[in-house]
């Protein structure tokens, strides 16, 4: 499967961490091409393994950038449910705060007196 192929395989716009390390795969066998062609021969052949490397890295970027995208959009979605969830249920934050709180208490206490 060439770069073109995998940037345009998305189902339904979502990015994997297994398609980008596919792309990553595609991009480094690219550049081993562009090496090795550009070790023993010159001209048109260098000039397509060029192309195929710098499509691969294109591809691999967008999907990086996509896969950020979409981290962002999780991560502020969470955040919002949580804010939600906090101004829904204040006691019951403000109660698991506080048992987290002294269960932390106890533990640092009980190991500073195993210290001494």
């Amino acid at each position: 499967m060439n770069a073109r192929e995998m940037a345009t395989n998305e189902e339904g716009g979502r990015v994997s961490t297994d398609k980008l390390m596919a792309d990553f795969r595609v991009l480094a066998a690219d550049m081993e091409q562009l090496l090795s062609d550009s070790a023993s021969q010159s001209g048109q052949h260098v000039a397509r393994a060029r192309a195929r490397a710098e499509q691969s890295l294109h591809a691999a970027r967008a999907r990086l950038v996509e896969l950020q995208d979409a981290a962002l959009a999780k991560t502020r979605a969470a955040g919002r449910a949580t804010d939600a969830y906090v101004h829904a249920n204040p006691w019951q934050i403000i109660a698991a705060c506080a048992v987290a709180g002294v269960v932390i208490g106890a533990l640092l206490t009980r190991t500073g007196a195993a210290d001494e």
